[in-house]
């Protein structure tokens, strides 16, 4: 498990992932990058669950990115339907938090594009405790990336699935 917050405020796009990858009630490692860039594209992304998986859909995402032009919209779209239907990846295991200077999802394994409202996103063990921290702290003169970081930081102190060795990308 992991968590993952995708922060938007001030025209910054920001997302944040602690670092801890565990297997059962062990901690295997605790400097996994779960961020990733698409530099050419102006897009992050976040992914929580099994690692290999989310790598997968990764890759898949950019080639879909790719394929239409840089239309995050239409990428998401194409991934999920690939996801839901596709024999190989409908075993994947992973939640996705996507983000561009114009829209965020979440992208599940069950064919779901989801646009939350408001300017946080939060995914995975200790999402919804970051997604509260970030909720919270919005409305403070901190940057975005500031944000992102304290929210898992106080993820970090509440489960035990996530620690705060965090990885932050922006655009």
């Amino acid at each position: 498990m992991t968590t993952i917050v995708l922060i938007r405020k001030n025209n910054e796009v920001v997302v944040a992932g602690d670092g801890q990858v565990s297997m059962g009630n062990t901690v295997v490692k605790s400097t996994a990058s779960k961020v990733r860039k698409i530099e050419k594209r102006d897009v992050v992304a976040g992914f929580a669950g099994s690692t290999a998986d989310a790598l997968t859909l990764f890759e898949r995402l950019e080639a879909k990115i790719e394929k239409h032009a840089g239309n995050l919209s239409r990428a998401a779209v194409e991934l999920a339907k690939d996801w839901r239907t596709d024999k190989y990846l409908r075993r994947l295991e992973a939640l996705m938090a996507i983000g561009d200077k114009e829209n965020s999802y979440i992208i599940s394994g069950t064919g779901d594009v989801l646009e939350p409202e408001g300017d946080v996103i939060g995914i995975g063990s200790g999402g919804n405790y970051a997604l509260a921290a970030g909720k919270v702290l919005m409305n403070t003169d901190m940057s975005a990336e500031q944000v992102a970081k304290k929210a898992i930081e106080v993820a970090s102190e509440i489960c035990v699935f996530t620690n705060n060795n965090i990885k932050i990308e922006k655009i």
